[in-house]
């Protein structure tokens, strides 16, 4: 071989180690290329994860924040409902047109309305309570609060109503009024519980100032009367018979008013023990049951009754009288008595009712309204003292009686006493004064 062709040889193998190293350098480089690229990939997924684990997280405190805020917003609304429902005052919620949004069970008691959907015109649901719906009205015209007003409403039986009414509009954010909210509360009892101070206080100073002019007419009466005795109707012309014998019935006849007028008049004492009412109520009921069957009647003593702390003597005193009242009532009638003497116990007023009912015609409401009042009597030959003193005793006893005509008819005696203790102690409490002896 020559020379030319050794150098063509080593010339060719320079140039294929050149290739070899070229290629390798390239396989090289495309290698750590691709490892590039699967770094890249696997830094950008790990990335792309992490960011869908925040937002999930961050959404589920956001859902469990609306779960917490809905909750809350439940819990609210079930409290708020609650409480109104629980509410012993009427709560009337009325819009700036005049529709009933709200009205609590509270409310339709008071009202008298059943349980239904009432929204509409307040004018509507306040049909029968036209002076409520008065001052309702006068706070969304001027759209002012009114506060601890008194309104008076005719019951559809009988009697008044007395309800304290407090009325404020509603306004939002900004100011606007739109619609106003009515709280009111049945007064009646507080109301009556005044008229009875009022009526004992008037019943001690009558007393105090009638007295002594009803001893000095007993005293001229029983001088009239003791003289008319000494005339011998034997020898007494007959001419003039008839005017003594008058005089003796119309003196005996002032005498018994004078008598009974004084009983009224005078301070009670009362000696007060332990009072079993249903044997006040038989007994007063015995008195009459006689005559009460003689006319194809009968007198019921049912019902729940209790023991109350008071003057035995007096309670069957007034009881007598109102049952014999309740039988002359139906005797009037013409009707054969149906006479009911019927107890119940309210537990939360601590007050025991006694109900006397008859079958009788009732009486008018101008009537009710001056029953109790002394000398006042619908009846041809009543001294109108019954019911006043059967009022004094009750009302001694610090409790009220009322009257009203029955749904079946005839008239409705309510007294309400109250309840009694266990202590069996005996005092003497003089009316007008809490001294015991």
């Amino acid at each position: 071989m020559t020379r030319s062709g050794y150098l063509f040889l080593g010339l060719t193998a320079i140039v294929a180690a050149l290739a070899g190293i070229l290629a390798f350098a390239i396989a090289k480089l495309f290698a750590a290329a691709r490892a590039a690229t699967k770094d890249i990939t696997r830094d950008h997924g790990a990335e792309t994860a992490f960011m869908a684990a925040a937002m999930e997280e961050a959404l589920q405190k956001l859902r469990a924040q609306e779960r917490a805020m809905k909750a809350r917003a439940e819990a609210s609304e079930r409290l708020s409902s609650e409480i109104i429902a629980s509410m012993t005052s009427g709560l009337l919620v009325v819009t700036e047109d005049g529709l009933v949004r709200t009205i609590n069970p509270a409310g339709r008691r008071l009202l008298g309305l059943p349980e239904a959907d009432w929204t509409r015109n307040f004018r509507d649901v306040l049909a029968s309570a036209l002076p409520l719906a008065d001052v309702l009205e006068e706070c969304l015209t001027t759209m002012r609060p009114i506060v601890r007003r008194a309104v008076q409403m005719e019951r559809p039986e009988g009697g008044a109503s007395h309800f304290g009414v407090t009325v404020s509009p509603i306004r939002d954010d900004a100011g606007r009024a739109h619609g106003a909210i009515c709280l009111f509360t049945d007064l009646s009892d507080v109301v009556e519980l005044e008229e009875q101070l009022r009526l004992k206080d008037s019943l001690a100073r009558l007393g105090e100032l009638t007295a002594g002019i009803a001893h000095e007419f007993r005293n001229g009466l029983a001088t009239i009367h003791g003289y008319s005795r000494l005339l011998d109707l034997e020898r007494v012309p007959p001419d003039f018979l008839p005017y003594v014998r008058g005089i003796r019935e119309e003196t005996e006849s002032l005498g018994e008013v004078v008598t009974n007028f004084l009983n009224f008049a005078k301070p009670t004492e009362l000696t007060l023990l332990p009072v079993d009412m249903r044997m006040v109520a038989e007994r007063a009921a015995e008195e009459i049951r006689g005559d009460a069957r003689s006319r194809g009647g009968d007198v019921t003593v049912a019902g729940e009754f209790a023991l109350v702390e008071g003057d035995e003597v007096l309670l069957r005193q007034a009881f007598s009288n109102l049952c014999r009242n309740a039988l002359e009532a139906c005797a009037d009638a013409g009707r054969p008595p149906r006479i009911v003497v019927e107890g119940q116990q309210d537990h939360v007023l601590r007050m025991l009712r006694v109900t006397v009912r008859d079958n009788g015609t009732g009486f008018a409401p101008a009537v009710g309204a001056r029953m109790f009042r002394p000398f006042f009597t619908t009846k041809p030959h009543g001294t109108g003292l019954g019911l006043a003193l059967v009022q004094k005793i009750i009302v001694t006893h610090n409790g009220r009686v009322t009257a009203a005509n029955d749904e079946s008819g005839g008239a409705r005696l309510v007294v309400l006493l109250p309840l009694g203790d266990s202590a069996g102690t005996s005092r003497i409490v003089t009316e007008g004064s809490k001294t015991a002896h």
